[in-house]
């Protein structure tokens, strides 16, 4: 850094909070949901699916890739500036889709949205989300939503004619969760979906009162009940029901022909997320697509999955003029730049910035992706670049 930007950054570590100052990487924010959070709620983030090893994997394939940097070199005038489907954003990354996020932080889905826009970038608002999509596109700004949509013509378009009245102008569809993966760590922690009071779940709820008074309590206070708002057309059962079963209907029945309909409705950018295989890539763009997100659902579906950073070269390749997106595995600057480097244009944060937003709210998510892009610009130094694309290697 050159000491004029030494001094901005201990002037940004005076205006930081007292209690976010020990938080020093995004691994730090795990450490302290940890504690805070009862282990039902805790297991639901951290966990994959069955033994584990695609969750693993995610992590252990971007730990693989290894830099040549370039040195004397005049890195002064390093930006990570990037252009996406037309806008410009401050950083590379922004914020994934996560369900239930308004079980896990008090008003979840709008302190990501609001912590990642405060950061210069965005967040995507979640179909599992506990908090109406309208809401979160008036209060957070939001303009990206991640639907589940099952392979029911009527109700597909009556949930895009939805999404698009609130003013989101992105639509992400994700392709690869034709049913729920085998998550046998939420039923050994004590997670369900709808809940069930139990006597495991109450003691976890009296173990941990800074979330049971401070998260749930303030969210039964403030608005009563929780409900799965955002799955369909229309609002869903309630957070403690027995009825959950419209929501997952037919998503098994999915099929490109439906996301070529959703295509004719939709007139904003239209992504598809989930994507690990080359052809499906090219099928995503036939289809009219303007994106994809190559994803393994950060491990929770498919276990034995391959790790998108993995699969992201042949992707790249296959569909070279596309725009390619990746989420899975990301914790540190090094790992945005592998895998911009492999030919993703933008990638995604997840588990990470939703402990934050647990643990310290917006305050915590723009503290968390201030340190991912304080990251990103130690490292593009160190490398000898100024933009995080001159990392890119060319297509063969």
């Amino acid at each position: 850094m050159t000491p004029s930007s030494i001094g901005i950054a201990q002037r940004k570590a005076d205006r930081t909070p007292r209690r976010l100052r020990r938080a020093l990487s995004l691994d730090d924010f795990e450490v302290r949901a940890r504690r805070l959070l009862p282990l039902s709620m805790f297991g639901y983030v951290s966990g994959g699916v069955e033994t584990n090893s695609s969750l693993r994997a995610n992590r252990a394939a971007f730990q693989a890739i290894s830099f040549e940097p370039r040195i004397m070199r005049d890195v002064s005038t390093r930006s990570q500036k990037t252009r996406l489907f037309g806008n410009s954003y401050g950083v590379p990354f922004g914020i994934a889709p996560m369900g239930f996020s308004a079980l896990v932080a008090y008003d979840g889905d709008v302190a990501l949205a609001r912590g990642a826009r405060s950061a210069g970038s965005f967040a995507i608002c979640s179909a599992a989300s506990l908090t109406p999509l309208e809401r979160v596109a008036r209060e957070a700004g939001s303009r990206w939503f991640q639907a589940y949509v099952p392979g029911d013509d009527d109700r597909i378009l009556a949930l895009v004619d939805r999404v698009a009245a609130a003013g989101f102008d992105h639509l992400v569809i994700t392709g690869d969760v034709p049913v729920t993966g085998n998550r046998e760590n939420n039923a050994r922690n004590g997670f369900d979906a709808p809940f069930r009071i139990t006597p495991q779940l109450i003691w976890q709820g009296m173990t941990h009162p800074r979330w049971t008074i401070g998260t749930l309590g303030r969210e039964l206070f403030k608005r009563g009940m929780p409900h799965f708002e955002n799955m369909e057309s229309v609002q869903g059962p309630p957070l403690f029901s027995r009825n959950l079963v419209r929501s997952t209907i037919a998503r098994d029945k999915l099929t490109w022909e439906h996301l070529k309909l959703i295509r004719a409705r939709f007139s904003g950018k239209l992504i598809l997320k989930g994507v690990l295989s080359p052809e499906d890539a090219r099928l995503a763009r036939q289809t009219g697509c303007d994106g994809i997100i190559v994803s393994n659902h950060g491990g929770r579906q498919l276990d034995g999955a391959v790790a998108p950073i993995v699969a992201l070269p042949a992707i790249r390749k296959a569909v070279p003029d596309m725009t390619v997106m990746l989420d899975s595995g990301i914790r540190r600057g090094t790992d945005v730049l592998r895998a911009i480097m492999l030919g993703a244009d933008f990638v995604f944060v997840g588990r990470p910035l939703l402990y934050a937003a647990a643990t310290d709210g917006e305050a915590g998510v723009s503290h968390a992706m201030g340190l991912l892009r304080d990251e990103i610009d130690r490292d593009m130094a160190l490398m000898g670049i100024v933009s995080p694309h001159d990392l890119r290697v060319p297509s063969a």
